[in-house]
């Protein structure tokens, strides 16, 4: 390599090619602040919703949707995940700098200005239009629906007793969107699966909410968790068992029943061990059961997939 001065401002990645990859230390140092504050590194936040939209979208193709549909909403639901990262750290500024989990979070601490971050969260949301964009009309319009339920989610928490019951509407659009990509209009059984994703997110976000709880009493913060109060350990597990019997009642008919039950089986598993975590209400604990319920929608979409395979 050839020399450089100790002050040159530039970031150096050597292959064993001897290719060297140049980057002016400012743009990485920004570059790693935009993947912060879209969570990149805790991909566990766009799973959990991808899983649900892939099922639908398996559902209502009978099978593998096809490439086209699937990087659309597979693309489209990460990037709508990043856009609604910036919109809510943006809402919640004020809120998050009391939270000592939240309180470092890029536009929080100010690292991010918020104009800064709200012009990432319209770039990523225009991109995943673009690709909303490349099915059809329909879709296109229930796509300004599902951004609307997206932004009124991180003022719900000011005024709704259950802000978690807007996250689970807005995290299980891709659902309807989905069989509308594929038909061309909405089966009474993608607003069904919809009803029972939502129970899903109030059991997986109230998990979330009671890790601060504390925090949120002091501010004055609205959640479930707050709601149900010594209610909440039962409240979640009744959530898990509604979510699971609504999706169990539409989707068992249409695969191959030992496909099914077996994805069932092993999400059923895992919902008792989140019990074992979150039993005490510990602050690892709960945290611990919200970072991996993903698997848990990981298990149905597997059970159809394979029970819709030819």
């Amino acid at each position: 390599m050839p020399f450089m001065p100790a002050s040159y401002p530039v970031w150096f990645v050597c292959r064993d090619s001897g290719a060297v990859f140049v980057m002016p230390t400012a743009l990485h140092q920004r570059l790693a602040l935009y993947l912060q504050l879209i969570r990149w590194d805790r991909p566990a936040g766009w799973l959990l919703l991808l899983w649900p939209t892939l099922s639908a979208l398996w559902l209502a193709a009978g099978g593998f949707p096809g490439w086209h549909l699937l990087t659309v909403f597979t693309l489209g639901t990460i990037l709508m995940r990043s856009a609604g990262c910036c919109i809510n750290d943006v809402a919640d500024r004020e809120f998050d700098k009391h939270v000592k989990r939240t309180a470092q979070r890029p536009v929080t601490s100010g690292a991010v200005p918020v104009r800064e971050a709200l012009v990432l969260g319209a770039v990523l949301a225009l991109l995943a239009f673009a690709l909303v964009l490349t099915t059809n009309r329909a879709t296109v319009l229930w796509s300004f629906a599902a951004l609307a339920v997206a932004l009124a989610y991180p003022y719900a928490k000011r005024f709704v007793s259950m802000p978690q019951a807007v996250l689970g509407v807005a995290f299980s659009f891709g659902i309807p969107m989905a069989y509308c990509a594929v038909h061309d209009s909405i089966a009474p059984q993608a607003w069904i699966l919809l009803v029972g994703n939502v129970f899903w997110v109030l059991a997986y976000d109230t998990e979330y909410a009671m890790v601060d709880r504390d925090d949120d009493l002091r501010i004055g913060m609205k959640t479930s968790a707050i709601t149900l109060g010594r209610w909440d350990v039962p409240a979640v597990m009744v959530f898990y068992v509604v979510y699971l019997f609504i999706w169990s009642w539409v989707v068992a008919p249409q695969v191959q029943p030992w496909a099914w039950w077996l994805g069932e089986a092993c999400a059923s598993v895992q919902v008792v061990w989140h019990y074992r975590l979150i039993r005490d209400r510990s602050r690892d604990g709960c945290f611990k059961a919200f970072r991996l319920n993903h698997w848990v929608g990981a298990a149905l979409f597997a059970g159809i997939a394979l029970g819709l395979m030819r």
